[in-house]
């Protein structure tokens, strides 16, 4: 089963060739970092003009890449949400226009449930299993009993952690992308000489990161960014522990013992470790993908479009984008 994979929720503009649903024939990944470095975030409308650009080229060399033309695949999956709508958009009218001219079948991907799947890629995870899915738009926790069968714990109430990370590093001038800037700063810092609060928020699921962006804030007004070092491995400390406070809490009352880490921020060193080291101190299966497949990628999609089409599962070229899509649940739009 080949399956041609079409992301363009934020901003990468990314195409994917995926056979059996794990093995990836080619992979490309157009990056926009360059448009939205100068701005510390992501524009939408300049994401969305950049996808327009782009989409077609991608998908070309992606097919090129693997070896095959578009009568090779069997279907075509496109990510419906969640995300910018103008830029997922683009993505959902190439695919449905390959799929109406070349009489293929269309699956629409929800992004959170793809980045899921992504561990799946890898790995055979234990099921049941608690899995974190942590990335510049997203905080969840979902408790998982299968692909398909998801049952969504908690997420964000604000900033999810990987916007949270962008703030923190525009604050303290390192720069966009704030998620490895402020690991590269950290591992230079001493996080006790910069103590900040933990947003554990025990009563609930959810996560908030606001307070903790806004004690860094007060920090940095406060002291100064002498010591920049120390306040970036801080609050990557403090991000790190509220995660895996709230995982290890759910893995605990689901009595689970897989636990997986999903998204953009799963690459982050000191989460993986702490994660890792918890994880194992309570015989709990730790996993998650390589990096490449952690950022917004497109095998994630197609992948997961190659258990859905197996399962007898297409959509109608009637679904349109939801930028509120939430994992377990139909398309709002």
């Amino acid at each position: 089963m080949l399956i041609l994979g079409i992301e363009t929720s934020c901003d990468e503009t990314a195409a994917a060739a995926v056979e059996d649903g794990k093995k990836i024939l080619s992979s490309i990944v157009s990056s926009q970092l360059d448009l939205h470095q100068r701005f510390g975030g992501v524009v939408p409308e300049i994401a969305s003009r950049a996808h327009l650009e782009l989409i077609c080229p991608v998908i070309e060399e992606c097919l090129q890449r693997a070896g095959i033309t578009l009568d090779d695949i069997d279907a075509v999956a496109a990510t419906a949400g969640p995300g910018l709508i103008g830029a997922l958009l683009i993505g959902l009218a190439s695919a449905k226009s390959i799929c109406f001219a070349a009489g293929k079948p269309f699956i629409a991907i929800n992004h959170v449930e793809a980045h899921v799947y992504s561990a799946f890629m890898e790995h055979n995870p234990v099921l049941p299993a608690i899995c974190s899915v942590v990335s510049g738009g997203h905080t969840d926790l979902i408790y998982i009993e299968g692909i398909g069968a998801y049952t969504l714990l908690g997420r964000t109430r604000d900033d999810a952690a990987g916007e949270a990370f962008d703030k923190v590093s525009k604050m303290l001038g390192l720069g966009y992308p704030g998620g490895p800037a402020i690991q590269e700063a950290a591992s230079r810092g001493n996080p006790s000489k910069a103590p900040l609060p933990r947003p554990y928020m025990p009563e609930s699921w959810d996560f908030s990161f606001s307070g903790l962006k806004t004690a860094a804030l007060y920090r940095i007004r406060d002291k100064g960014t002498g010591n920049i070092p120390d306040i970036a491995a801080s609050f990557q400390k403090a991000v790190a522990e509220t995660i895996v406070y709230k995982i290890m809490k759910a893995c605990e009352e689901k009595n689970v013992n897989s636990v997986l880490l999903a998204g953009g921020v799963a690459s982050n060193k000191e989460l993986r470790k702490l994660l890792e080291r918890q994880a194992s101190a309570k015989g709990i299966i730790f996993q998650a993908p390589s990096p490449p497949l952690c950022t917004d990628n497109a095998a994630m999609v197609a992948g997961l479009g190659a258990v859905k089409l197996a399962n007898g599962e297409t959509s109608s070229l009637a679904v349109t984008a939801d930028p509120g899509w939430v994992i377990g649940e139909e398309p709002g739009c």
